[in-house]
């Protein structure tokens, strides 16, 4: 009757085989990408730019300091969950001069983004044809080893990563 007419029409449950969770698909790495760190804008004036993110936006503005290695004065804007790094020209030849002369009005330059051990990073990372635009890290902004990949190779984002 009724009964074996159910039994027969219930739509049957496929459950999905049990595979590993989805992190242990992911390869292995002697390096970890951690936290943002910055995202940082190239400005053609370093004083108005302090002035909106501090006088206008209410945000807590570092002193202005000098990196000549990096060719660029630097000024954190501190956000809680991160920082916006402002970037204008030290000297002739700082790539932010370069920058600037294409982007009149300035805009995004890079994101920063920490690794817990950024020699392990550059081993791998040049072994999957990621270009470093150096051939060792150099001391960033906040006293730490960093590092550059070719936006070429990151998707058209110049991406710096840096020694947590």
């Amino acid at each position: 009757g009724l009964l074996s007419r159910l039994q027969t029409s219930a739509p049957t449950i496929r459950t999905l085989p049990s595979s590993k969770p989805f992190s242990q698909n992911i390869p292995s790495c002697l390096w970890k990408l951690g936290r943002l760190n910055h995202v940082a804008i190239a400005v053609p004036d370093l004083e108005k730019a302090q002035s909106l993110y501090k006088d206008v936006l209410g945000a807590q503005v570092s002193e202005t300091v000098a990196l000549p290695e990096h060719g660029v004065y630097t000024v954190f804007v501190e956000l809680g969950n991160t920082k916006l790094e402002l970037l204008h020209p030290l000297g002739e030849k700082s790539p932010i001069a370069s920058f600037l002369q294409k982007n009149k009005t300035g805009g995004m330059h890079h994101i920063c983004i920490e690794v817990d051990d950024i020699k392990a990073a550059m081993t791998e990372l040049k072994k999957k044809k990621i270009r470093i635009l150096s051939e060792e890290p150099k001391i960033g902004a906040h006293g730490k080893p960093v590092i550059f990949l070719h936006p070429k190779d990151c998707h058209g984002v110049l991406v710096e990563l840096e020694q947590a």
